[in-house]
């Protein structure tokens, strides 16, 4: 497979998404011309457009030195400018954390951090949102050559005193002793601490970033890169030598650093073993060399605890001058289209159905409330035409019976919408008590509280033990909560059993608050903080710099997961009754509609069947409206989600 073919994948999962956005945008606008649209819906529609329309599909390249990680980038990528554009010579090896992407507003540039800015507690998720922290490089799109001299700031690195290198985090003595360096003076040290790097590649500007992570001394020192970056890309392609295969640090950084950002799935995990043809021997030929990769493959499999069909071996050095010389055998030769063939199906496939999840959580329950409420309007419609087709007009004492019933009708429905309205106010108060158990003033003053009892310490121990009391206190904060979630749930589901009950109105299942998600996302951050903080890189006590980081890293993560929890609080709160009460408005226009046509009726015989008349546009009218929303839903690839919802699917015909 060819890099076009992936263009062209990525090309039509663009397409998609922009389909996606426009049936989302169609629905928006029904809801607000059948008048069902309300502040908080709008919402919730207009930041899942938002959302999709700034996605990004993140690939993240993550290996140790010299394992022609950064040489696999611009084969998959950025052959066709003719160049090696990312510098990946001999040599020359990437030393700061590239993130590759196209900002359309900023235009093309490299954007540098200088490595200093380790020493402030500042995160990078903050320096991102302040492009003046940054050095700039404007980059010549026209000049393939002006790029990639630009580039070579990459790897660009310094020297710097040892006691300057230990404050960075980037002075290990163990490593250093192992490798006969003995107190030195000067350490060589990146000069930059991460790059930014926007140009309008036609793959970048359809969604792709691509990350590339240096060796396992950048990801130990750098916990945002482990705890953020790498779990929030859609694929993590981790880069081995063929001819040395799984060695001790890529283990560790395997280990600690790549397998902890997945989880417990490895859901898109792919490894590459880079650097086939050097195995290739003369004397064993084509069968020994196919033999020897077979091997490879199946001891790095068994010791990463991987399916086979995830190691792709690649010569990255063959497929790049293969793709620059347009060498169709020599590409073949660099077995370079498996991975394309993944990156381009596996990949896009699942970050496809990922998005379609989060949009059936997010607006499924309001698709589903629209296309219950408008086959309730038809059912209701229907059967009073056929009620008045079949009703004996001239029969006087009938009309006025009729009129008696709807009237009594119409006074037992106001008492009780009195009744709804007081259930409400019982709500509001108990949704309040739910909202403010998530508020920001309670979570921040337990993070103060922990970060300075932490600034006291100066160990890594007393620094775990501060984080382990930290994550207590927010696991109490959230416990506080169960109970109130529980009661607001009970209060819901009382609310609509009383009108299903009282009126017969359709069952609508009430969409329940439930902070398990939360809980779930607590405990994982700080599973994937005691991974990261044991491993070698970070157990040293004279690292307090990265073990500072880590535990603000993990703060800011918790912050973020109850700070989400107070959010979709206070959307569910302001939202969940909306169902019942647009149920509650219609049955009301249906009794006022009914009651006013029977008077026309009764006042004069003639205007029976002008009203039979009016009843049938008006049932067209909603057949009309039903269609519409059929038509979205299914632009929308709701469709097959409505058939398994448990109310009647959208087919159904009145």
């Amino acid at each position: 497979m060819r890099n076009l073919e992936f263009k062209d994948q990525l090309h039509e999962y663009s397409q998609w998404r922009e389909q996606l956005v426009q049936a989302i945008e169609m629905y928006r606008e029904w809801r607000s011309r059948y008048k069902l649209s309300d502040p908080h819906s709008t919402d919730t529609l207009l930041n899942i457009i938002s959302g999709l329309q700034s996605d990004r599909i993140t690939l993240a390249f993550a290996a140790e030195f010299s394992r022609g990680k950064t040489e696999l980038i611009n084969a998959l990528f950025f052959a066709e400018t003719g160049v090696r554009l990312l510098p990946s010579s001999p040599g020359r090896t990437t030393m700061s954390p590239t993130e590759l992407f196209w900002d359309e507003e900023g235009g093309s540039y490299i954007r540098l951090l200088n490595i200093e800015s380790r020493l402030e507690d500042i995160s990078l998720l903050e320096y991102k949102r302040n492009p003046e922290r940054w050095t700039q490089i404007d980059l010549d799109c026209d000049s393939p050559t002006q790029m990639q001299e630009a580039f070579k700031e990459l790897v660009a690195t310094k020297e710097v005193p040892r006691e300057i290198a230990d404050k960075l985090g980037l002075w290990n003595e163990r490593e250093a002793a192992e490798q006969g360096i003995i107190n030195p003076e000067k350490v060589e040290i990146p000069c930059w601490r991460h790059a930014l790097i926007s140009f309008p590649h036609h793959l970048l500007k359809q969604g792709l970033c691509i990350l590339d992570t240096p060796g396992l001394n950048a990801l130990g020192t750098e916990p945002e890169l482990t705890l953020s970056m790498l779990p929030s890309a859609q694929a993590i392609v981790f880069v081995l030598a063929a001819d040395t295969g799984v060695t001790k640090s890529d283990m560790e950084m395997w280990k600690n650093h790549v397998c902890g950002s997945r989880g417990h799935s490895k859901q898109g995990l792919a490894v590459v073993m880079n650097k086939i043809d050097s195995m290739w021997d003369d004397l064993s030929g084509e069968q020994g060399y196919e033999e020897s990769i077979l091997k490879q493959i199946d001891t790095s499999a068994s010791i990463l605890g991987l399916n086979k069909e995830v190691v792709f071996p690649v010569s990255a050095k063959q497929a790049l001058l293969a793709k620059v010389k347009s060498d169709d055998a020599l590409l073949q030769k660099s077995r370079l289209d498996k991975l394309e063939e993944y990156l381009s199906n596996d990949i896009l496939q699942q970050r496809r159905q990922i998005l379609m999840d989060t949009i059936i959580k997010d607006i499924g329950f309001l698709v589903s409330e629209s296309s219950n409420l408008i086959n309730t309007k038809l059912t209701n419609a229907s059967k009073q035409l056929q009620e008045f087709k079949q009703m004996d007009f001239e029969n006087q004492e009938m009309t006025g019976k009729l009129m008696a019933e709807t009237r009594d009708r119409q006074h037992a429905y106001m008492a009780n919408v009195e009744n709804f309205q007081a259930s409400r106010k019982v709500f509001t108060v108990q949704a309040k008590m739910l909202i403010d158990s998530f508020a920001k003033e309670r979570i921040d003053e337990i993070i103060k509280t922990t970060k300075q009892d932490m600034s006291k310490s100066l160990t890594t121990y007393g620094m775990k033990q501060n984080i382990r009391k930290l994550f207590d206190e927010l696991r109490d904060l959230l416990q506080d909560s169960v109970d109130i979630t529980n009661e607001t749930r009970r209060l819901v589901k009382a609310i609509h059993k009383k009108f299903q009950d009282e009126y017969g109105f359709k069952e609508i299942e009430p969409q329940l608050f439930s902070i398990k998600q939360y809980q779930f996302e607590l405990e994982q951050i700080f599973e994937e903080g005691e991974v990261f903080r044991s491993s070698a890189k970070t157990t040293m006590t004279e690292q307090s710099i990265v073990v500072n980081k880590l535990y603000s890293t993990l703060i800011a993560k918790a912050r973020n997961i109850l700070h989400q929890a107070h959010k979709d609080a206070m959307t569910w709160s302001n939202s969940v009754l909306t169902p019942l009460m647009h149920q509650i408005k219609d049955h009301k226009k249906q009794i006022e509609s009914r009651l006013q046509m029977l008077r026309k009726i009764s006042d004069s015989k003639e205007s029976v069947a002008d009203n039979i008349t009016h009843l049938e546009e008006e049932l067209q009218q909603l057949k009309n409206q039903r269609k519409e929303l059929m038509t979205i839903i299914k632009a929308m690839h709701f469709d097959a989600y409505s058939q398994q919802s448990k109310e009647e699917p959208l087919e159904a015909v009145y």
